[in-house]
């Protein structure tokens, strides 16, 4: 499947990574492009990475289920909270649009999930306040290394409320200004999945011969949130979603789109061209028991977006994976 992603919108790199949600177990991991380990001196150096561990982006508004979770368990929304929603807003002297522009117009919290919608997400973060949206992210794992234990991994970087400028809750509730991994992210919808347990990923089922126990978890969320967070991220492939073209016979999906602007080396600001494309979701909606996340660097052809690049070969990979592994449909 990351093949065809390569042939198509022929990016610098992809990666995809398979879980069972309920337990943490790292089913299938794999990168692209190829690399024949006997020619190393064919590819570069990073190319040899295991970029599920160590690729560190930023991830876009696959981050927006931090924020919503968070205002949901803290009691500050509910999925039909409505809010009125311009086109764009305006934080510490910096202005923050939407994906496209729009007149003023009426979304719930669940709405705004689905359609993605920075404005909203910003204005939800803003029910929570800098400290309380910080802890929710250190509450989902991030900033330090998810204990997966395998070779490479990395373990993002967050910044701490004291290094919060004036736009900073414009942008971090986005995605944008903090870097996770893609086990991070898997991980962290594992969490949404499973009724809001956070549990490590692990490789290993057993050895000699003898079955591992299971890594221990972590309630970061309570089961009816979860629940919540579930039924607002089935929306996302919808109609009226960001990929809603996204399906699979028999089975309900969820998950949430993703598309990030990297920053520039030479100019140390945001790219005009650099993008990074995600999906992470699960199935069966309701009751969970596969998760995949797809996370595609820098795009150069027909799309930058996570619901064009990303969420089809998610839909792929799951249309194979599901009846595969015996899980019945919804």
């Amino acid at each position: 499947m990351l093949s065809a992603v390569g042939r198509v919108f022929h990016p610098k790199d992809s990666t995809a990574i398979v879980m069972d949600p309920r337990t943490g177990a790292i089913l299938a991991m794999a990168n692209w492009p190829l690399v024949n380990s006997n020619d190393p001196p064919a590819k570069p150096e990073e190319a040899f990475e295991n970029r599920a561990v160590s690729f560190n982006y930023e991830p876009g508004s696959t981050f927006k289920v931090v924020t919503v979770s968070g205002a949901l368990q803290e009691g500050r929304i509910t999925p039909n909270s409505g809010f009125e929603i311009p086109d764009q807003i305006e934080l510490g002297g910096r202005t923050i649009h939407d994906d496209t522009e729009h007149e003023t117009e009426s979304l719930t919290a669940a709405q705004i999930l689905a359609q993605s919608s920075n404005v909203g997400a910003i204005k939800i973060a803003g029910l929570l306040g800098p400290e309380k949206f910080n802890s929710w992210v250190h509450n989902f794992g991030f900033g330090g290394p998810t204990g997966a234990h395998i070779p490479g991994e990395e373990g993002g970087a967050t910044l701490p409320p004291d290094k919060y400028s004036g736009s900073s809750m414009g942008n971090l509730p986005i995605g944008q200004g903090e870097l996770v991994t893609p086990i991070q992210m898997a991980t962290l919808y594992s969490a949404i999945a499973n009724g809001g347990i956070l549990r490590p990923p692990h490789i290993i089922g057993a050895l000699g011969g003898r079955t591992v126990a299971e890594p221990a978890g972590r309630r970061v969320i309570s089961p009816s949130v979860a629940a919540e967070v579930r039924e607002m991220l089935k929306g996302v492939l919808a109609p009226g979603g960001t990929a809603s073209e996204v399906s699979i016979p028999g089975y309900a999906l969820a998950g949430k789109t993703g598309t990030a602007s990297k920053i520039d080396p030479e100019t140390g600001e945001y790219s005009k061209s650099a993008y990074v494309a995600s999906f992470v979701g699960f199935a069966p909606a309701s009751n969970p028991k596969l998760l995949c996340a797809v996370i595609v660097d820098e795009p150069q052809a027909e799309s930058i977006y996570g619901g064009v690049v990303a969420a089809p070969a998610f839909g792929q990979i799951m249309e194979f994976a599901l009846p595969y592994l015996g899980i019945p449909p919804s």
